[in-house]
């Protein structure tokens, strides 16, 4: 896992193409992600996030090759809140890739900027989200109704979170 930045659209692009069939449907920018310059453009508003300290954009590799990403989709320090989002290509699944990464990231948010609540939000027939959401220890805390839109049509969204102070006592915490 590394930073994921404008430089990559290239290596970002091939990636989205791959995985577009099954990312599309549960992230919002992927069908934006369609050349080189809407590629590039996703990732500098995350880069842009970044640099307001308000989002961040990661990559996840495997062997080399770009397979994922993770990201706090928001960021607010003041607020103590940040959302947590995570993408796979098929190449990626089953390696816990991304219940690692979103270890990482929450108990950096937690432990080190001092973030109290995570949420992460995902349709619930995405049941692989919703998956790493309670391998996370997160709770399910509601269902938002017809809430996403998507190609025209209406779906729920179910709410997970996570309290700073449920991260430390949770056990295999990371270190």
């Amino acid at each position: 896992m590394r930073p994921l930045e404008p430089w990559q659209a290239e290596e970002f692009l091939a990636h989205i193409d791959r995985a577009r069939e099954t990312v599309d449907p549960w992230i919002p920018w992927a069908s934006r992600s369609t050349d080189l310059a809407s590629a590039r453009a996703t990732l500098q508003r995350y880069a842009d996030l970044a640099a307001r300290d308000a989002g961040r954009l990661y990559g996840v590799w495997l062997a080399g090759t770009l397979v994922g990403g993770i990201m706090f989709v928001s960021f607010d320090t003041a607020a103590g809140t940040a959302e947590l989002g995570c993408w796979l290509e098929p190449a990626g699944r089953g390696r816990g890739l991304i219940t690692r990464a979103a270890e990482r990231l929450i108990d950096w948010a937690v432990r080190v900027r001092g973030i109290h609540r995570i949420t992460w939000l995902c349709r619930p027939e995405n049941t692989a989200s919703g998956d790493v959401a309670r391998r996370l220890g997160m709770r399910l805390d509601g269902v938002l109704r017809e809430e996403f839109l998507y190609q025209g049509v209406r779906y729920d969204t179910q709410v997970w979170s996570l309290l700073a102070p449920e991260w430390p006592g949770r056990p295999g915490q990371p270190a």
